[in-house]
């Protein structure tokens, strides 16, 4: 298998095609049109896109910056995953701890050279252990946003789920740019808050000894407007186009290894825990 450097463009790898194995094809994973779960998951984008504001970004940014709601382990985090199950998500119906593991595992399979990498694949929801400590599911998971400016087509739902959100009722928030200047880099973006800001934040924080394209896939992971829509490229820094290549190379995993062939989490745990005590070990700052 061919391998990559940490600077070379991840698109240029060969990669298998991680949805066909499990007799589902690419185009049947997020379908927001029909299937079983849909009504679930327009419900939480409708609250999400009701109540997410940049006063409401604010205000959650400065109460989970600090990182002083508890201690735990990467693993004791992980093991309150059993008990939280993505509402936002139509292709998925079981804990987020083992779409964990199969992240991680798809990206071990095709990446085994870059542990680093397959870390990043178990790490990436963590923040959803916010729905366990007395936050909304439209506060935590499905796919992020900018706030402060218009939104754009490619936001799930975009066209009947805003229309109670009073930003997009004030001129200083609903243009094309709002309150950001162009090219200005995501960076400097306020995301609709959720769990990938606030496990960038944890690992920020805590000083987690990963590359920095790991914090960037991590923080940006589930802003499918951009990384797959293709809209907001306004906003974009050189850095954040330089890094899109891995984010979407990451969305290949997360997205198409969802299955319902669960894994051994048991079997597993070993290997990822070495992972955890190379990268980001003991009681951390949540």
């Amino acid at each position: 298998m061919k391998v990559i450097r940490l600077d070379a463009d991840p698109s240029e790898v060969y990669r298998p095609e991680a949805g066909a194995e499990h007799g589902k094809l690419k185009t049947d994973y997020r379908n927001y049109t029909a299937g079983p779960l849909l009504d679930r998951v327009y419900n939480t984008y409708l609250l999400m896109h009701t109540h997410q504001t940049v006063d409401f970004v604010r205000k959650k940014g400065a109460e989970y910056g600090a990182c002083a709601q508890r201690r735990m382990s990467i693993m004791e985090a992980l093991d309150l995953l059993d008990n939280v199950v993505d509402e936002s998500d139509p292709d998925v119906d079981f804990p987020n701890s083992y779409h964990a593991y199969q992240t991680a595992e798809g990206i071990r399979q095709a990446h085994p050279d870059k542990d680093w990498f397959q870390l990043v694949g178990l790490l990436h929801d963590m923040g959803k252990i916010l729905a366990l400590a007395g936050e909304p599911q439209w506060a935590v998971v499905g796919d992020t946003f900018p706030v402060g400016c218009r939104v754009q087509e490619s936001v799930v739902f975009s066209d009947s789920t805003f229309h109670d959100n009073p930003d997009t009722k004030n001129p200083l928030y609903n243009s094309q740019y709002g309150i950001y200047q162009p090219h200005s880099g995501l960076a400097n973006v306020l995301m609709s808050w959720g769990h990938d800001e606030y496990m960038y934040k944890v690992m920020k924080f805590n000083h987690f000894a990963l590359p920095q394209e790991a914090f960037y896939m991590i923080r940006f992971h589930s802003f499918y407007p951009w990384h797959t829509g293709g809209d907001y490229m306004h906003l974009c820094s050189n850095e954040d186009l330089r890094m899109l290549a891995w984010v979407k190379e990451f969305n290949k995993f997360d997205l198409y290894t969802k299955c319902k062939d669960l894994p051994d989490v048991m079997q597993l745990k070993p290997y990822y825990q070495s992972l955890i005590d190379k990268y980001c070990p003991g009681q951390l700052y949540w």
